[in-house]
Formats: C-alpha cells, structure tokens, sequence
C-alpha cells in the first residue's frame, strides 16, 4: 500500500475522532452499571417475594419459579455474595417447619404414645429449636420408630445467573468493549497518521 492511498485514507478515517470513542465508553459503561445494578435490585425483589411466600404459606413454587427464570436469563443476579454467605442461599425456615410438622403428625398418629413419651422428654431436656426436633428424631429412632429428616431438596434452593443476556446490561457492555478497543486503535493510528502522513 503507498502512501498516497494511505493519505487518502487518513483524509476520511480523521473525521472519526478518538473521543469519540471515550465517549461512547462513558455513555455505554454507564448504561451497563445501571443494568447491572436494575438486574441485581429485581432479583432482590423477586428473592423478598421467595420469602414472603413462604412466611405466609402462599405460592412458594410460583415465587421460585418466576425467581429462578429472572437469574437464569439476566446478568448480576448471582444469590450468594461475600466471604460469609450462607450456602444454599436460599433456605426456606418457614417451609421447613411445616414439613417437619407434617412429619410429626405422622409420627403422632401412627404412635401417639411414642410421640408423646418423645415430646415430654425433649421438652424436659431445656433444648430450644432444632435442637428439640434433633432429641424427638433421635428418641423415635431408639425406640424403633425413625422420624425421616425434612430432604434439603424441598427446602433449600440456589440458583446460577446468567454469565452474559440479552437484555440492556449485556448489550451495553458489549458497547462499552467495542468503544474501549475503537479508542485503543484509534488513538495510536491518529497519532501515527498525524506524524507521517499529515
């Protein structure tokens, strides 16, 4: 290539100039921030709502569903955050409760003997919480009628979000990409074509 074909190049490619390009990366990073932070504030309402459905009984799975279908497709979703988050995230106490209710009603009916003589001595024991659904389990096991624990399956959940979606937050960091490498190119070429070609 000579370099009166480069000038002529250079004649039309100048007008294109590298601030341009920062900013379009000022405008488009800003816009994938705002995404990100929208997409993470939705997925603390739709996580609130888990929560809410579960305290009262409600639509759990529903709550869970619309939940786990909102991280899946969007970026910045992700449950568990910090050094010291609990693992599963999600853990329903409410919905756990019930369960292990339900389990002891059963235990209540088919023995009402047993599940009493086990309540009265847990209950003497000063346990408190779990620790009082521990000493029944492990007292219906003694005398031959195991309580089956509550699967964790039912109760607790996690799920992945999306590594990059189709919606504002991933299209505007692609923006925000392509106007970063645009500068980086750009600002070496006017520099160069400047020196030589000017």
């Amino acid at each position: 290539m000579n370099k009166r074909h480069l000038h002529h190049v250079w004649r039309i490619y100048r007008q294109v100039k590298p601030w341009y390009f920062i900013a379009a990366f000022v405008l488009f990073g800003t816009m994938s921030l705002v995404s990100l932070r929208h997409n993470n504030e939705q997925m603390i309402h739709l996580r609130n709502a888990v929560y809410a459905a579960d305290k009262a009984n409600g639509n759990v799975e529903g709550a869970l569903r619309q939940l786990r279908i909102y991280i899946y497709s969007h970026m910045n979703t992700g449950l568990a955050s910090g050094p010291d988050a609990v693992y599963p995230p999600i853990q329903l106490k409410y919905t756990y409760e019930r369960l292990q209710k339900a389990r002891e009603n059963a235990l209540s009916q088919g023995d009402s003997t047993l599940y009493t003589a086990a309540q009265n001595y847990c209950d003497n024991q000063t346990q408190v919480g779990s620790q009082v659904i521990a000493c029944i389990q492990r007292y219906a096991a003694e005398h031959g009628a195991p309580l089956a624990p509550v699967p964790a399956s039912l109760y607790e959940f996690d799920f992945t979000a999306a590594k990059w979606s189709f919606d504002m937050a991933g299209w505007s960091l692609i923006f925000t990409g392509l106007s970063l490498l645009g500068f980086l190119i750009s600002a070496p070429y006017h520099w160069w074509a400047k020196k030589y070609l000017s």
